[in-house]
């Protein structure tokens, strides 16, 4: 049991760090920093926005609608670290007892 909380835990570590990068490349991108129309950038940024999308999806519909402010990432960031500090640990030490 403690090996697949282990494997979970990665996991949720990989897609924190691959967020990180989503949301700073998203900030590099709106300030003209970065520009879409270079292959590189577009490519790395199409494959983080289909990592992710599967993520951000099913919070959407759930959030209202708040025009070009996109909740769901902060949402979904968020879950990610309440299961990675909070609920994963909590279950670690309930399997250990």
């Amino acid at each position: 049991m403690i090996m697949i909380l282990q494997l979970v835990d990665l996991i949720l570590s990989v897609v924190f760090f691959v967020m990180i990068v989503h949301i700073i490349m998203s900030w590099l991108i709106n300030f003209n920093v970065l520009n879409l129309s270079q292959p590189l950038v577009y490519q790395i940024w199409d494959g983080l926005n289909r990592l992710l999308e599967p993520l951000y999806r099913p919070v959407r519909r759930f959030l209202p609608d708040t025009g070009a402010l996109d909740l769901a990432p902060l949402v979904v960031f968020i879950a990610i670290i309440a299961i990675r500090d909070i609920i994963i640990p909590g279950l670690a030490r309930g399997v250990m007892m």
